[in-house]
């Protein structure tokens, strides 16, 4: 264990003996001879005491010598001693989030049994929603992304950087040979597309990387922009030194945090390579002063890149944020299968702040409205590669509206499973400001909810189950108002 947690233990456990013998730090150092100062440093955790001194606490309080420096906290205490034996805390580099590791243990050394209650009720709400490592470092990452309104301008020049080292001309759509060939002369690659069709178990995988031998396994099938994608994550890698990585996509086991966090990095970097941002953003000025929505000008900038819809909505969340100061935007990405009643929400991103939709894991049914499932349903019954559509989504719970724009494609590795992709900007006067198409009068607009059992619209025809939620809360402040008024009434008598 580290020093610091060991330090911080022992200073929990002196405290929480203190404090059951009714003793202050006057009384303490009364009893053991050591200056309260000194007393209290070690209950902070910034001091351990050397064996004589345990000998004379060990005495003067009569606990045993071996329960002193036992690293077992009693178990009003023990999440915090779990917590702290753990690696997460060495796992999240907490510098990301401007907080740093000897203030946090400061806060569990003032207020542990604050600190206890609000770890047990994280504990407790983990396990109630199956909340494991893999979410928790996800989450960290979208937290991490929102907070930088989703653009990283260092990945964005290391892209510049890149294109000068190799001449690779940004102007123009990047190919999969241009990639090839840099990571096969430049960095040693040998690239197989024979081996992985080879296993059943791995039909799920698009791609495996040997290190030792520097081999990138590639599945059967695989398309222009998912060769694209997986060559650029790789060039990011190398490009960048990041040595701590994941070597499957997608992944299967990653054995920390900073994987989960360079994963995103190299992403991010593919991302800016493949649809470089000086390309994108002339094109979306353009169409944003357009007065009606030019749904073919947007789809035939959609495809002129080698990059799949969902690759082109992700950099839509690093551009629109950075180039329009459009902020308050949502990414869904959203799984389907024919003939399913189930949607699901496998991937989001909210930026600004916390928008609707957000996943569920309560098995309650999202709002059939939203265009996010429509087209889903639309391709699910045609026979086209990609199906796009527009709304103005009105949420009428929180009196947010949205311009929510999106597509849905067939999964080329599962048959009849579907996915779409979405992006939402808040309509408000800076959006209607920025986007002139707003009215447009064909731009369908619909009143939508979260999921069924919380939607107050009425005499839905999508409606997929009852309101059960909102008639809970309701019949509980029916009952609330019943019994203030039972006091007000018997308050005089």
């Amino acid at each position: 264990m580290e020093q610091d947690y060991i330090k911080l233990i022992f200073g929990l456990k002196l405290k929480q003996i203190r404090t059951d013998r009714n003793l202050s730090l006057f009384g303490l150092s009364k009893l053991s001879g050591l200056s309260k100062s000194y007393l209290n440093e070690i209950e902070k955790g910034k001091k351990y005491p050397k064996t004589d001194k345990i000998v004379i606490l060990s005495e003067k309080l009569d606990v045993p010598y071996d329960q002193m420096v036992s690293l077992k906290l009693d178990k009003n205490l023990a999440p915090i001693g779990d917590l702290l034996q753990s690696k997460i805390l060495k796992e999240i580099p907490l510098e990301l989030f401007g907080i740093k590791e000897s203030n946090l243990i400061d806060i569990v050394a003032n207020a542990p049994a604050k600190v206890n209650a609000f770890i047990s009720t994280i504990i407790e709400i983990a396990q109630h929603y199956n909340f494991s490592r893999e979410s928790f470092f996800l989450a960290s990452v979208r937290s991490y992304q929102e907070a930088h309104n989703n653009y990283f301008d260092e990945l964005e020049q290391s892209v510049i950087k890149f294109s000068k080292a190799y001449q690779v001309d940004l102007s123009k759509p990047v190919s999969s040979k241009d990639l090839e060939e840099i990571l096969l002369e430049e960095y040693g690659y040998r690239i197989n597309e024979t081996e992985l069709g080879k296993y059943e178990a791995l039909e799920n995988l698009r791609s495996v990387f040997v290190r030792k031998t520097k081999t990138l396994l590639l599945a059967d099938g695989i398309d222009e922009p998912q060769r694209m994608f997986i060559y650029a994550k790789e060039i990011a890698y190398n490009f960048l030194g990041i040595k701590d990585r994941l070597y499957t996509f997608p992944w299967i086991k990653f054995d920390g945090f900073d994987q989960v966090l360079n994963n995103f990095y190299a992403s991010y970097f593919a991302g800016a390579l493949i649809i470089p941002r000086d390309a994108v953003t002339p094109k979306l000025e353009r169409l944003f002063k357009k007065e009606t929505f030019d749904q073919t000008f947007f789809t035939n900038l959609l495809e002129s890149f080698n990059a799949s819809p969902e690759s082109f909505y992700q950099r839509l969340t690093n551009i629109l944020p950075k180039e329009f100061n459009i902020q308050n935007l949502f990414f869904l990405r959203f799984t389907h299968k024919a003939g399913s009643e189930k949607f699901h929400l496998k991937k989001e991103l909210h930026l600004s702040h916390h928008q609707s939709p957000r996943a569920n894991e309560s098995n309650e049914h999202y709002c059939r409205r939203w265009v996010s499932l429509r087209v889903l349903n639309d391709i699910n019954q045609s026979n086209k590669t990609h199906e796009f559509d527009i709304q103005i989504s009105n949420y009428e719970g929180d009196g947010a509206r949205y311009l929510v724009l999106s597509s849905a494609t067939k999964d080329p590795f599962k048959d009849n499973q579907y996915r779409s992709i979405s992006i939402g900007l808040l309509i408000n006067r800076q959006l209607e400001r920025k986007i002139n198409f707003l009215s447009d009068s064909t731009i369908k607009k619909e009143e939508v909810g979260v999921t069924c059992e919380r939607c107050t619209i009425k005499n839905c025809e999508q409606r997929q189950r009852p309101r059960i939620v909102l008639d809970k809360e309701a019949k509980n402040r029916k009952m609330e108002t019943i019994v203030a008024e039972l006091n007000k009434k018997f308050k005089s008598k």
